[in-house]
């Protein structure tokens, strides 16, 4: 039986803690986040991925990112990773932008066909960010069905989701209709793979290099 917990009122404190618990299980949430609603799961635990996964019918090829609460956190998460995306996330996190990077070798995380890479963000909510500390690094992916639109409210998560979900901690519409933007670090040159929440040109006061691959200019559109 799935469990709501509205995080605007005194139910905050339990629905974290609910939250938590399923997450320990190996059970799916959906919390806000600052672009848009996410389906949540232990990102160490490969059959809850592999649930999460199936839950929004979606293959391996399209692995889940991963959420941190800190960027201390990415310490643990990534290798390799270079100054650049250290300039990134002084700038733009908490926020809309998600980092493609080497993933750290002796994480036994199957987050799908990563290649060894690992997509990870930190989340500007503070319902996300109370339960990443009482989490760890969370599996999150958008909670809808693939090919459906990234629901802004709980109730159109539960709409697609439905008891798939064990617990659904509503904190209103988030602030953003769209999903953040995806930079590829693992790279020379810098790589726009995704265009969200955070523009090129935004993105290009930190990284003058960067490559935007979603352009007319890049794709010939």
């Amino acid at each position: 039986m799935l469990r709501w917990y509205d995080c605007r009122t005194s139910e905050r404190a339990a629905g974290l803690a609910a939250a938590g618990a399923a997450v320990r299980r190996g059970e799916l949430v959906v919390l806000p986040t600052d672009t848009v609603y996410g389906l949540g799961a232990d990102a160490s635990h490969p059959a809850a991925v592999g649930r999460l996964l199936r839950a929004k019918g979606r293959g391996r090829t399209m692995p889940s990112p991963v959420l941190i609460g800190s960027p201390d956190a990415l310490d643990g998460v990534t290798a390799e990773l270079p100054r650049l995306a250290w300039d990134l996330v002084d700038a733009f996190w908490p926020g809309g932008l998600t980092l493609v990077a080497r993933q750290e070798p002796s994480l036994r995380w199957d987050l799908g066909d990563t290649s060894g890479t690992v997509a990870v963000r930190m989340p500007a909510h503070p319902v996300a960010l109370e339960l990443l500390a009482e989490t760890g690094p969370l599996a999150v992916s958008s909670a809808n069905l693939t090919g459906a639109p990234s629901p802004q409210t709980c109730e159109a998560a539960e709409q697609m989701l439905g008891g798939k979900v064990a617990v659904y901690l509503d904190a209103g519409p988030t602030p953003a209709a769209v999903a953040s933007s995806i930079v590829d670090v693992t790279r020379a040159v810098p790589v726009l793979v995704r265009a969200g929440a955070i523009s090129a040109d935004r993105l290009r006061t930190v990284i003058p290099n960067l490559h935007d691959t979603t352009s007319a200019d890049a794709t010939g559109r």
